[in-house]
């Protein structure tokens, strides 16, 4: 009896990772069929405002950010909107993040996939509070963003374009330090 009460009470209340401004954070998502880990999740704030929870998933948990940047297999960031943003202004906003963490050459090279990057975003008109993005790298198919769980455009090819997105959080000079922290799980 008391084995099938524990039962029931991990299906009702299933684990989950972290709460990031009273967002729940799930400690293991998937993409495609790899079960992935949370690694870390964390806030971004703009001045007062909070824009978005975040959290990052990975095969394994990485504490050093090229480690986590470099990590072979299907990664996920998950994006939890806190507030309406234009998507001109968040696919903006991605694009400086990419900008800063890159060469002048590699953003160059970037530019079709940017534009395919910024096309899907502005398809979606605006980033509503509540909404959920998530940008994937499946390995056999490229980066891939959903948006409440629907994927958005197609598949943006190269492993290196993803690595850029990833460097707008974990690159040498991230979109907020203490958010990079945060998504390589260290406690603030």
């Amino acid at each position: 009896m008391v084995i099938r009460l524990l039962l029931l009470f991990l299906i009702a209340f299933p684990a989950f990772g972290a709460e990031v401004a009273g967002i729940r954070i799930e400690e293991k998502d998937k993409v495609e069929n790899s079960e992935l880990a949370l690694n870390g999740a964390g806030l971004r704030k703009r001045a007062f405002f909070q824009v978005y929870a975040i959290g990052l998933y990975l095969p394994e948990k990485k504490t050093a950010a090229a480690d986590a940047v470099g990590a072979p297999g299907p990664k996920r960031v998950a994006i939890h909107m806190l507030r309406d943003v234009d998507a001109g202004q968040f696919s903006g906003a991605l694009i400086d993040g990419i900008r800063e963490n890159v060469s002048e050459a590699e953003m160059k090279a970037f530019q079709p996939r940017i534009k395919q990057l910024t096309d899907v975003m502005a398809s979606m008109k605006e980033a509503k509070k509540g909404m959920r993005i998530t940008l994937d790298w499946n390995p056999a198919a490229g980066t891939q963003v959903t948006v409440e769980g629907k994927a958005a455009g197609a598949p943006i090819p190269g492993e290196d374009f993803y690595r850029a997105l990833l460097k707008i959080w974990l690159g040498e000079h991230p979109v907020q330090d203490d958010l990079k922290k945060a998504l390589l799980g260290e406690k603030s």
